[in-house]
């Protein structure tokens, strides 16, 4: 069993295995059935629910009006008042068109899983965020990266244009096995000219991103959904594997069966994980955890529920 590690001190193992064959019919099957429950899902919530997560890029003033008792006194407009001797207010209309860029790592890690590859999840993922997003006439848009801009498909809307990006996704074959986030973040701050929000997916193990994320997130609302495989952060007791570190190429063989080893490789992974939300705490980026292991409908849950908060 060979497994690969971007540093043994610094960052979680990954499995080297060959890119499974995509079953194209069964991925349509589960985007099929994501889109139903979706469907059911946000038909399901109340509309003040709704609008408090797709709330769009703000709110519009439209009129002004009599203050009535229960009113908003933040609402009240002062010049107004104060020249006709009576309270007014500001009225307001949201702005709900909004746009979001799904964002997912198609490095050579998207490959491995224990039960699901990591970019089978991703699918799900950008799947039941760009339903629910259609579902309120937001527009979608798709940029694959790994350590460049792969794909890139600017935001439309309708479910024809979210069908499109889903098959991109479901049979695009990158031509890197690298990953660097930093083009991609560079790339949609100059390239995405409207506001949106940017939905980041990868395991962000991948370091020196913090600088052009926090240009982004001067510009757009940013998300980051950390998809890891629960194999990633620890060693399984199995005897003697070979690593390798891919900065230097060295290959060691180690005893998995000596417990040391495997609390020391599980405290580097404790550390790196620490890293990573440190990392987007300070950028003030909002950041939900996640196992190939967990289902998509976290995602969608924790978004309408507002747990996942955003970098604005």
């Amino acid at each position: 069993m060979k497994f690969k590690i971007p540093g043994f001190k610094r960052e979680a193992v990954s499995e080297t295995v060959a890119a499974p064959g995509r079953d194209v019919r069964d991925l349509i099957k589960k985007i099929s059935d994501v889109e139903l429950y979706t469907k059911i899902y946000v038909e399901g919530l109340q509309s003040g629910q709704h609008r408090s997560v797709f709330k769009g890029q703000g709110i519009e003033f439209t009129d002004i009006r009599e203050y009535v008792p229960g009113d908003d006194v933040r609402a009240i407009d002062w010049n107004v008042t104060a020249r006709l001797n009576h309270p007014y207010i500001k009225e307001f209309t949201e702005e709900r068109d909004q746009t979001f860029y799904l964002v997912p790592d198609y490095s050579g890690s998207g490959s491995f899983g224990l039960v699901v590859p990591k970019y089978e999840r991703m699918i799900e993922i950008c799947a039941s965020i760009g339903f629910a997003a259609i579902k309120n006439n937001d527009r979608v848009g798709l940029c694959i990266f790994t350590d460049r801009v792969e794909k890139f498909i600017p935001a439309g809307r309708g479910r024809k244009h979210l069908i499109k990006i889903l098959n991109t996704m479901t049979e695009f074959v990158p031509e890197s096995k690298g990953t660097d986030i930093s083009p991609a973040i560079s790339f949609l701050s100059k390239t995405v000219k409207r506001k949106s929000s940017v939905i980041l997916i990868s395991d962000f193990y991948a370091e020196g991103y913090r600088k052009p994320l926090k240009i982004m997130k001067g510009r757009h609302e940013v998300i980051a959904i950390r998809l890891t495989d629960p194999r990633e952060s620890e060693l399984p007791d199995v005897g003697l594997i070979e690593l390798e570190d891919p900065e230097t190429g060295e290959q060691i063989l180690i005893d998995t069966s000596d417990e040391s080893v495997r609390i020391r490789f599980e405290e580097s992974v404790r550390e790196a994980d620490e890293k990573v939300f440190n990392s987007f705490k300070r950028c003030r980026i909002g950041c939900v955890d996640l196992k190939t292991t967990d289902r998509y409908d976290i995602v969608l849950k924790k978004f309408f529920s507002g747990e996942i908060k955003r970098g604005v």
